[in-house]
């Protein structure tokens, strides 16, 4: 194990030449530098945001979605039938027409019956909006909550002025009260969302998500380690600007106030565009990939942050186009009309009729069960994220 450890943290590929372990260890009076243990704060913090959403759901959440008539409704359950049963968990829960014709003739139903009985099944499983709203007004407070202390934090803060702050004097950089709050708050928030992932809205994309959020975790724990958190927070920050605004015009297409959706996914599109495409290279990479050339110099870590970073600005330019398209159809149609994006989640075989159906909470395209797509649903390009850190 200690060979292990050696290896791993191996300062030729951590550090910048000519800096060792030592040389952090033992900083001056009243200066903290990062160090990989102080992330293990995060992991009681997760619970603690995860039992605060929980809270937060059953006593604030619901009660707004009451007040806009957003009800949780039982819905039609499916009548207790033990072979159908059989069939859909453990054969398929989409069964074709061979399967159709033998259940038919084995239960003596029409096959219309049958058809029905299967749909009436799958609804069960599927969340109500009204958890789906619970669910997204949780996010669209946190983010608003995250992105204005971030923000305020890095207005007062030189390297936000001056990138080249972000080098200066690397990697003896301070770990400021402020900027150790916001990193830790934002990774422990991705841990509770890998937590809650097993209590949440049941996704097809389940294990895709499971792997983004793993990947934001560990993100942000690499970049802590390195001590890259001055620039680490203008990446967090950048990303943060659009998120709370997807989350609020999925709560009004919860709430079917129409134009406001349509009005708030616009303005989600053009903040997307703007932070990721124009400020995030413009501002972060050439900082990253430029600044610190010339100041610092590259080192093994340093290539693989930037490598890291250039991908995430890679799959920007994807998640543009997608949610440019659903834009550009909701200018021309006057609503916010189908796209690309599943609908994974709707709530019932009436709702997937809504024009407004397909507002969803996973960032990444995939086709839906039935062939259809959802609308506002490659909003979400985001924001993954996140939110893609």
């Amino acid at each position: 194990m200690a060979g292990l450890s050696a290896w791993f943290w191996n300062e030729r590929f951590w550090l910048p030449h000519n800096v060792t372990w030592a040389d952090l260890e033992n900083p001056a009076p009243g200066v903290e530098y990062p160090k990989a243990g102080h992330l293990f704060t995060a992991l009681p913090l997760a619970l603690g945001i995860f039992v605060v959403r929980i809270l937060f759901e059953r006593f604030i959440a619901g009660p707004c979605a009451r007040s806009l008539h957003i009800h949780q409704g039982a819905g039609r359950r499916a009548q207790p039938n033990a072979v159908l049963e059989k069939v859909f968990t453990s054969i398929t829960k989409n069964p074709d027409s061979r399967h159709l014709d033998g259940l038919s003739k084995q239960l003596d139903w029409e096959v219309r019956k049958v058809q029905r009985w299967f749909r009436h099944r799958r609804n069960q499983d599927k969340p109500s909006t009204h958890t789906k709203f619970c669910e997204s007004m949780w996010r669209f407070t946190f983010y608003l909550c995250i992105f204005t202390y971030g923000f305020q934090f890095l207005w007062q803060s030189p390297w936000m002025w001056d990138t080249r702050h972000c080098w200066y004097g690397y990697p003896y950089q301070a770990m400021t009260p402020g900027l150790y709050h916001y990193y830790v708050t934002e990774l422990a928030f991705y841990w509770s969302l890998m937590f809650s992932q097993f209590t949440d809205i049941k996704r097809k994309d389940f294990l895709i998500m499971f792997i983004h959020h793993l990947a934001t975790v560990s993100l942000i724990s690499f970049s802590y380690v390195n001590n890259m958190a001055r620039v680490g927070s203008l990446v967090l920050c950048v990303h943060d600007a659009s998120d709370f605004l997807l989350e609020a015009a999925k709560m009004t297409n919860y709430a079917k106030y129409q134009r406001l959706c349509d009005f708030l996914f616009i303005v989600f599109s053009v903040a997307f565009f703007i932070t990721r495409l124009v400020i995030y290279p413009i501002w972060v990479l050439n900082s990253t990939m430029f600044e610190s050339w010339a100041i610092v110099g590259p080192y093994p870590s340093w290539w693989v942050f930037n490598v890291l970073l250039l991908v995430l600005q890679v799959l920007h330019i994807i998640w543009s186009y997608l949610i440019a398209r659903i834009a550009i159809k909701a200018i021309l149609r006057g609503k916010v009309g189908n796209d690309v994006r599943s609908d994974i989640e709707s709530s019932s075989e009436d709702e997937s009729a809504s024009p407004t159906q397909g507002f969803k909470t996973s960032p990444y395209p995939c086709k839906g069960e039935n062939g259809t797509n959802g609308h506002c649903a490659s909003a979400k390009a985001r924001a993954q994220n996140h939110n893609s850190w």
